[in-house]
């Protein structure tokens, strides 16, 4: 099976979805692979567009019915037509942005994970603990774990902390400009305005069922 036929791309207002020429059920069964393997990470999320190859109406009801009523997203539309500046966006980056993630080797020590690198998009972080990014998470870029994530850099891209479903994990990072950050199964977007960035270390928790970010200070001894 050709691994490259579906490809996502994750925007502010949704994921756009990739189809390069191929047959109809050889698109639909990469879709449903990739969709299995991103597990829970796109729950809540909205399909904007499908673009690419031209798809009959009956192909696109079906892939709709997939992805709605197999994996539980939200479809805005099955539309092959998208506006040439997001095709143009997505094609130029389409390359490095794949489900089969780009994965960085890291130090180890216990159940933290250490990557001495700036995440760009399309390269992606994963796992089973507390994971420290020296450096910047670029858009694009994607960190998850099941433990905390703290990042000395800032964060432009996606984090999921608490992937396993633990509401006290934290994110902590020089500046949180997040295109989603999600703790457990609390989601926090990007607000639709610029938001000044802090002068001061901040901190994401969830509180109430929502996520709060809040500017991180120690406690003076």
């Amino acid at each position: 099976m050709n691994q490259s036929l579906v490809t996502f791309k994750g925007k502010n207002n949704g994921i756009y979805i990739y189809v390069k020429e191929g047959s109809f059920q050889e698109i639909k069964e990469q879709l449903d692979l990739n969709l299995k393997k991103a597990g829970s990470f796109f729950n809540g999320a909205n399909v904007i567009s499908i673009k690419g190859k031209k798809l009959s109406p009956e192909e696109k009801e079906e892939l709709k019915s997939l992805i709605i009523n197999k994996y539980g997203l939200n479809v805005d539309d099955i539309n092959d037509d998208m506006d040439d500046s997001i095709d143009e966006d997505i094609e130029g980056d389409i390359e490095h942005y794949t489900t089969q993630r780009q994965f960085f080797e890291g130090i180890e020590e216990g159940y933290t994970r250490f990557v001495r690198a700036t995440i760009r998009s399309g390269q992606s972080v994963e796992y089973a603990g507390n994971v420290v990014i020296i450096g910047d998470v670029n858009p694009g870029g994607i960190v998850i774990a099941s433990g905390n994530i703290v990042i000395l850099g800032a964060l432009r891209g996606i984090a999921h902390a608490g992937c396993d479903g633990n509401r006290e994990a934290i994110v902590v990072a020089f500046s949180l400009q997040p295109t989603q950050l999600r703790i457990a199964d609390i989601i926090a977007r990007k607000p639709d305005e610029e938001v000044e960035a802090s002068k001061w270390p901040e901190i994401a928790r969830v509180e109430e069922n929502a996520v709060l970010i809040e500017t991180y200070l120690p406690k003076n001894k």
